[in-house]
């Protein structure tokens, strides 16, 4: 009797193991969606797609700027307001670079 009890939970064991769970965390929510009908991660994509091409066209405006104050100075010399716009370079560089990388 023990025994096939003992058969009878071993045969059924795998199949509880392979029962979905629905407190499992594998089940996904549906997607979210904006009111209207776009998945919301679509909304953000783009939005953080413009984002890194006005970054992109600032650092563009900075870097000439830069460049100007350079060609007008002496070469051994950068002016402060030049070395500013340099640290705003990086910044804008390094917020689309976790832009890029956390996607």
């Amino acid at each position: 009797m023990i025994r096939l009890l003992f058969t009878a939970l071993m045969a059924v064991l795998p199949l509880l193991a392979q029962a979905p769970s629905s407190s499992a965390s594998g089940d996904k929510a549906p997607p979210l969606r904006m009111p209207d009908g776009r998945l919301q991660s679509e909304v953000i994509l783009e939005a953080e797609h413009a984002q890194t091409l006005k970054d992109i066209e600032d650092i563009k405006k900075l870097l000439s700027e830069v460049e100007e104050s350079l060609e007008k100075n002496n070469r051994h010399v950068l002016s402060l307001p030049a070395l500013k716009k340099l640290e705003e370079i990086e910044k804008r560089a390094r917020r689309i670079r976790s832009r890029m990388t956390r996607n």
